[in-house]
Order: C-alpha cells, then structure tokens, then sequence
C-alpha cells in the first residue's frame, strides 16, 4: 500500500494536504472507498479509506491508528555540502532509508560549495521516508557555519571524521550502544587543521570510517549505517 505524508494529519483534521491530495486523486487516480496509509511524519500512522476524493482536499476516514516510538540511538550526521547537489541529495536519500534522525549541513573553511536550499533536500527526504514507509520523517536543517554548529549543545556523543594524523577510534567501537550520536563529516578538502582542534576542544572525539579514502556523501552514509548497524 503506497504511503501518504501530511505534517499535522490527525483524527480531528483527517485531510491530506493540496500536494498529496493531488497526488492521491489526479496521479494516483485514488477513488472514494480506496485503502489508504498516512503518515504525519511524527510516529503516527493512520490506516483508512478514501472519503472525500478532491484533488486540493482529500479527506480519509481513518479505520486504525498506530503510534510508534523512534528508532534507537537518534542519529544525527553534520555534513559539508557537496559541489554536486546530485550527490548530498543521494546521502539524503540513503541516509532516510537507513534510519537518520537529523540532518545537518555545515560550512567549513576547505567547503566549495556556500550555499545550500533546505527545502530541496526536505523533498528528497520526504520521498525516501513514503518509498521506504518510514513513520519518522528526518528533520533537515539549514546550512550554517562550522563555528556556530560545534559550539551547539549535543546530548550524546560527538565524533569529528578527518584524515589528518592523530589518535583516532574506529567508529564502530567508538560509538558503542544505546547513546544519542553526532558525526561530523568534512568537505573533499577535508576539515582544515584548526577545525579539527576546535572540534576536539568542544568534545568532538576524533575517528576513523575505515582505511579507504572516501567521499563526503560516501563517508557521511558509512558513519549513519555503522551506527545503525552497532545498534541493531
């Protein structure tokens, strides 16, 4: 059963919003009578039935509801965005489908990308949470600067990825079981020196994703999968 995606979708506002209305009745061709699942994104899913087919107000008659708890540790992955959007749009979505809470976009001194639309990347996210039926849409934030990000409060652990020398954990015993995690992960040019001491100095714990030299979007989606993996 396709999903459907509405924020505020409850049983006292039964109605989905103009944009999946639309695509419920004109592109799905949904009929009165039709089953239907919605989720608001939050936990909630709603099974019913098709009750007002409008293409700008679908509204659903809701048979059953199901509340879920979020997937355990929350995952949060603070990214440099990449020159190519067509690859931070591709972690996006694989990240969504693996399980991430939280999406974050960092400007960093080597970045070569300055700008970033939050609201594409929040498209591609939603369309990876309906296609792999995920009841938790991710939360996707604006770029802002690597100053301001580390300098946030973390309740959880916090590790920095960087291929400069140093002491550094594997990720996958560094993040252990159970814990909130934040990764950060750096621009092509890598963090620059001073990035990395700053980072340390506010509790970022240094670790290493593996012997291979990857890409930004690659190693971002290795340190979600690792975390979801050790907690499985």
């Amino acid at each position: 059963m396709e999903l459907f995606y509405t924020p505020g979708f409850s049983e006292q506002h039964p109605v989905l919003d103009e944009q999946e209305s639309n695509h419920c009745i004109q592109v799905m061709r949904h009929r009165l009578g039709d089953a239907l699942m919605v989720v608001d994104g939050l936990g909630t899913c709603y099974w019913g039935v098709v009750a007002e087919a409008h293409h700008k107000r679908c509204r659903v008659s809701i048979e059953r509801v199901e509340r879920m708890e979020p997937m355990q540790p929350r995952i949060h992955i603070a990214v440099a965005p990449t020159k190519n959007m067509d690859r931070i749009e591709w972690f996006a979505e694989k990240a969504t489908e693996i399980g991430v809470h939280e999406l974050s976009f960092i400007l960093c001194r080597h970045s070569e990308r300055k700008n970033l639309r939050a609201d594409r990347i929040d498209k591609v996210v939603v369309a990876a949470m309906k296609q792999s039926q995920k009841m938790f849409k991710p939360v996707v934030n604006d770029a802002v600067d690597f100053t301001s990000f580390v300098n946030r409060p973390f309740a959880g652990k916090k590790f920095i990825a960087h291929c400069h020398g140093g002491s550094k954990q594997p990720l996958r015993t560094a993040c252990g079981t159970g814990e909130n995690v934040l990764v950060l992960i750096g621009p092509e040019g890598d963090f620059s020196e001073h990035e990395v001491d700053m980072a340390i100095n506010k509790g970022f714990e240094p670790i290493s994703l593996g012997n291979s030299r990857l890409r930004t979007e690659t190693a971002a989606l290795v340190a979600c999968h690792t975390v979801r993996l050790m907690n499985e």
